[in-house]
């Protein structure tokens, strides 16, 4: 389309009709008016609101003063409170070991005790037994000096020992002709026998001995066997 077919009817150039209202400050009647502070008129300023600018106030030094000062106060009564709370607990945990340390050497000074004790035991039932022990030597010396047939005088010596130590709780364990029994016989062979049950102590072959009741030495066995 040619200049001639853009101008308006009446003849006037759209475009230079935009640039004289722009000179002259005249607005587009086809654009929204523009809204300034809530206000239509492009020419007046918004008031702002002083308020807007106040700031908080400040506390006051007294003020700040006062809370350091009860900040302070209260830091140091739980630092007081701490100390006080580690002395008590130092206070128990030496309590405690000093309850351990004397726990711990009465139980050496009763160990100790015992120990000495039981040898003292040991060594007064030595004594009595080697004491008990010395007529039966004197008699054995005796029987050695005497000429002629010592057996008389070595059999009322054997059981002048067997005396002695009956009375220190010695007992002989009964054998021959017994129930083998595997806590006080040591079974040494079996043998054929028609004349005894099975498992019965035909004959001895090392006399057992039992002390207060228990035994010492087992008796070494022949126990019959059924054929």
């Amino acid at each position: 389309m040619s200049n001639e077919e853009q101008r308006r009817p009446d003849g006037e150039d759209p475009r230079e009709q935009r640039e004289q209202d722009l000179s002259t400050g005249a607005a587009d009647p086809t654009s929204d008016p523009v809204e300034v502070g809530g206000s239509e008129d492009p020419g007046v300023v918004p008031q702002l609101d002083d308020e807007a600018f106040e700031e908080e106030p400040e506390a006051e030094p007294e003020e700040e003063a006062e809370l350091a000062r009860e900040e302070i106060i209260a830091e140091r009564e739980e630092i007081i409170a701490l100390a006080a709370e580690l002395e008590t607990t130092q206070r128990e945990r030496d309590g405690y070991l000093d309850d351990m340390r004397r726990m711990k050497a009465e139980m050496e000074n009763s160990k100790k005790r015992l120990e000495r004790d039981r040898t003292r035991l040991v060594q007064s039932a030595s004594e009595g037994l080697v004491r008990e022990l010395l007529p039966v030597l004197d008699n054995l010396d005796r029987a050695l000096t005497v000429e002629g047939d010592i057996r008389e005088g070595i059999r009322a010596t054997r059981e002048q020992l067997v005396s002695v130590l009956a009375g220190q709780g010695l007992a002989p364990v009964d054998s021959d002709g017994e129930s083998f029994d595997p806590a006080v016989h040591e079974a040494v062979m079996g043998q054929p026998s028609d004349e005894h049950e099975e498992d019965t102590v035909i004959q001895t072959l090392e006399r057992g001995y039992m002390l207060n009741g228990r035994a010492i030495r087992p008796a070494k066995v022949i126990v019959a066997k059924q054929v």
